[in-house]
């Protein structure tokens, strides 16, 4: 048995509780509440006091790519082009050796621990390398197998053999913490027959799915009107491609997609149907604001999510297109982006998106049951965050100051099922 103790614990579930404590034996929680009650209920427990800190639970980075960390800067020369951004990733990821890749994850899942973050939501080309990554770290997650370039529905069959090989031999390495599952990479590189397969696939055997989905006005051109940057790529390449002439949701609901649940990515052009659409199938969303900035997509209509009950997680994306993996930097974006956008009607709130950084993320990946809020019964998947330093004085409210003033910097330790993965002293 042991006793975390800080000035704050945030269960996120209810208010926050000023010297508060969290007890957790075994890996999972065993109670919440206040210090002198906590320790009255525990007298021989093991204590561990933060002091100056906030104890939450730890950060759900639904959308990662772990094996691109590799790629951190390599790419900004042509982020203003997201057709030669895409090109240029797929050609730099092909020079690396498998060990260079995993290698590259791993480098990601440490990063993403000294950030607080405890569980990932990662797609990979090569899931193996994502899988190996969170294992070596003691992080938790879910690894989407990627599918390969494959929009002609002529070679599907095949197409769809080879995934499910990969996502068979992926699943043998699944444990208590770490399970996987497949991510036809988009409406516009899958075929619409192979969505289809993949769609089946996951009903009959319960597989989760992840899909980029709505992320940039070039997909939608091709979608809906069947031109454009993607159109002109087709068509040079050889490629028969058919336009639905529907927004990318309809595409994803129409093949039968959306009835699988699946957890989007970005969309950031959805209209008002198509959010109606990702409501009423239960679809969940992976909301990753600094990388759709950064390729200048605009912004995802986060306040609308919200108001319509949608799951909806952070996502820090690569660090390809974003250079960190700082959840409370995305937050803070998310906040910033979210009341800044011209058709909002109120604005977003600290303790919503830090909602969305820890809870949000646990919905959207199918993991609240288990992680997500600091309850009894749960798992012990906590980050204790530092209030020491200067620039977080005063404290006023907790969310705020946590969202509007903390960094990746101010994570003093990480746990998952009650075991540190990371720990650093924070400078005052």
């Amino acid at each position: 048995m042991k006793i975390l103790t800080a000035d704050f614990v945030l269960p996120i579930s209810s208010d926050p509780i000023a010297g508060g404590a969290v007890a957790f034996e075994g890996g999972r929680i065993v109670s919440v509440g206040r210090r002198d009650d906590v320790l009255a209920q525990f007298p021989n427990a093991e204590v561990e006091d933060f002091g100056r800190a906030a104890i939450l639970p730890g950060f759900v980075n639904c959308h990662s790519h772990l094996e691109l960390t590799a790629m951190r800067g390599a790419l900004d020369d042509v982020e203003h082009d997201f057709k030669a951004w895409l090109l240029k990733a797929t050609a730099l990821r092909a020079e690396l050796s498998d060990d260079e890749i995993t290698q590259s994850a791993i480098d990601g899942a440490l990063e993403g621990a000294a950030a607080g973050v405890t569980c990932f939501g990662d797609i990979g080309r090569f899931g193996h390398a994502g899988v190996t990554a969170l294992k070596k770290v003691g992080l938790r997650g879910v690894v989407f197998q990627e599918t390969e370039f494959s929009p002609d529905n002529s070679t599907a069959d095949d197409d769809f053999k080879s995934l499910g090989e990969k996502f068979e031999r992926l699943k043998e390495e699944e444990t208590d913490l770490v399970k996987v599952g497949i991510s036809p990479h988009s409406p516009y590189t899958v075929g619409s027959r192979l969505f289809e397969l993949i769609a089946q696939y996951s009903i009959i055997n319960g597989v989760p799915l992840s899909i980029h989905a709505a992320e940039s006005s070039d997909e939608d051109d091709l979608l809906q009107r069947g031109e454009g940057l993607f159109a002109d790529f087709a068509s040079r390449a050889g490629l028969e491609w058919n336009s639905p002439y529907c927004s990318p949701i309809e595409y994803l609901e129409r093949l039968g997609v959306l009835s699988t649940r699946p957890l989007l990515a970005h969309c950031v052009t959805v209209s008002e149907s198509d959010i109606k659409r990702i409501r009423s199938n239960g679809a969940k969303i992976a909301h990753c604001p600094k990388s759709n900035a950064k390729f200048g997509h605009g912004y995802a209509p986060f306040e609308k999510f919200l108001d319509e009950g949608i799951s909806v997680g952070l996502g820090s994306d690569s660090v390809a297109s974003n250079n960190i993996c700082d959840l409370l930097e995305e937050s803070r974006f998310a906040a910033f982006s979210a009341r800044n956008r011209p058709d909002r009607q109120r604005f977003i709130s600290a303790r919503e998106v830090l909602e969305a950084a820890t809870i949000g993320g646990a919905k959207a990946l199918g993991l609240d049951a288990l992680i997500g809020t600091l309850k009894a019964g749960k798992q012990a998947d906590i980050a204790v965050v530092s209030l020491d330093r200067p620039a977080m004085r005063p404290l006023g409210e907790i969310h705020a100051a946590l969202i509007f003033s903390a960094s990746a910097a101010d994570i003093k330790t990480t746990m998952v099922s009650g075991t540190v993965v990371s720990q650093s002293i924070c400078h005052a």
